[in-house]
Order: C-alpha cells, then structure tokens, then sequence
C-alpha cells in the first residue's frame, strides 16, 4: 500500500490538460431509470458538479467549463426549465462562499438578459466575489450556444468595419477568438461528454477545434473523480499533433 501511496505521489502532472470542458448529459435519464421525475435528477446532477469541482481543484487543472443549460434548453418542458433556474439561483446562494473559500474564481458565458433580473445580479455578484481568486477557473455556460457566440463575434466585428475601426483584410483568426466569449483562457485540451451521446451539440464550436473527445456512457449523476481520472487517462494516450506527423511531435525539443 505503502508504495501505491508513493507511485500516485510521482505522478507527473504537466502533460494533464489545462482546461476541461464537460456537457452534462444525462440526469434526466438517471431519474427515470429509478422511477422518478425527470427533475428529480438535476439535484443529483450538482452532486456530481461538486465532486468535479473538487477534483479539478485538487488537480490544479486552470479551467473546467461546464454546459448547464444551453441555448436551446428552453424548448424542454416549461416544468422542468422553472425547476432548474430555481436549483440554479439556490445553488449558487450555497455555494459561492464555498468555491470563494477554496481560491475557484467563477465565471458566466452566455446571454444573460432572458434570465429573472434577480439570477441576473446574482451572477454578476458571484462573479465579483471570486474575481480575484487564482486557482481553478469554474465557468458556467447558461443560455449558451456556439452559434450564437460566433454570430455576436460577427457583429461585433463587423461594426468595427463599419466604423472604421477595422480593414476587412485585417479580420484573422486571433482577432475573431479574441472576440468569443472567455478570450483571455486557453482553449479546452480536453472535452468531455456524459450519457453516451456522441455529439457537441452546439458548444464551444470554435474553441473545441483542437481539443480530445472523451465520450462515456456514464450519466452525469454517476461522474466522479474515478471517471475523471478514466478521462483525463485517456487523454495522456492521445498523441495531440496540431498539423505535424508523429516523427515532428516526438522530435520536438522539450
């Protein structure tokens, strides 16, 4: 045992992705299979949002972001959105302080304005509170959808032109990630999706250009830090070439 304790003490943790980017897919599901109201699994599902958090943190991972309602969600049952923005609001009253106290600074992405005026400030508070902490980087897609993010980068873009501001042929690749939302973290190196769907389902579609997919059947409620662990061992398998061969990535100097 006691060598076990030593081999997990020598792990080399520099080659662990920097920024995790998760869909949490599948509470409703796990509620079912146990004969319960689809609702009924979303509290399970900030369980298991708290264990990740924990594991992360624990990890020095930077960033982990998390799709907890998407653009596109307010076409479920009008039931179960209200449940959720109240499990989100009283979240958030209970763990703030929590994530303040363990150095996690977090962040929002995603258009705020269709949520209640009180969600509103409560994020932009939480935002605030934490905004100085240096650990791990929590950020909460609400109201999130890839398209919609490119579409505002267009426009904001495209007023520039207008303007004056910006020449056409000055518009490159840095300028438009520099206008989606998180500009100033790291790409996801890591994406992660729950519930056995094999699909993006319309997050984070420029910045997951480079990242490794991860997909389980596992559903949300069940994650843990032992599928966490599976994950990010999957990913130290993957050789990330970004363009080059094998023969140029294990030649480069360290």
């Amino acid at each position: 045992m006691q060598a076990d304790l030593s081999e997990q003490q020598t792990i080399d943790k520099s080659h662990y992705p920097k920024h995790i980017a998760i869909i949490m897919d599948g509470n409703g599901r796990w509620a079912q299979k146990r004969h319960l109201p689809r609702v009924m699994g979303h509290p399970a599902g900030v369980k298991a949002v708290k264990r990740v958090v924990k594991f992360c943190a624990e990890e020095d991972i930077q960033v982990l972001t998390l799709f907890a309602f998407s653009s596109e969600n307010w076409r479920r049952p009008q039931e179960e959105v209200s449940k959720l923005m109240g499990l989100f609001m009283a979240t958030m009253q209970k763990e703030v302080n929590r994530l303040d106290k363990n150095n996690i600074r977090l962040r929002f992405i995603g258009e705020r304005h269709e949520f209640s005026e009180k969600l509103q400030q409560k994020m932009a508070d939480s935002e605030q509170q934490t905004e100085n902490n240096t650990g791990l980087t929590l950020v909460i897609a609400a109201n999130y959808g890839g398209h919609r993010d490119l579409t505002l980068a267009m426009q904001t873009i495209a007023q520039q032109v207008k303007e004056g501001k910006v020449a056409p042929e000055e518009i490159d690749e840095a300028m438009i990630a520099n206008t989606l939302s998180i500009p100033d973290l790291p790409d996801p190196d890591l994406f992660i999706r729950t519930g056995g769907e094999k699909r993006i389902s319309n997050f984070l579609l420029w910045q997951l250009a480079y990242a490794e997919f991860h997909f389980t059947q596992k559903l949300w409620p069940d994650f843990n830090a032992a599928t966490m662990q599976e994950a990010i061992d999957d990913f130290l398998t993957r050789e990330r070439r970004f363009g080059r061969t094998s023969a140029q990535v294990q030649n480069k100097p360290e």
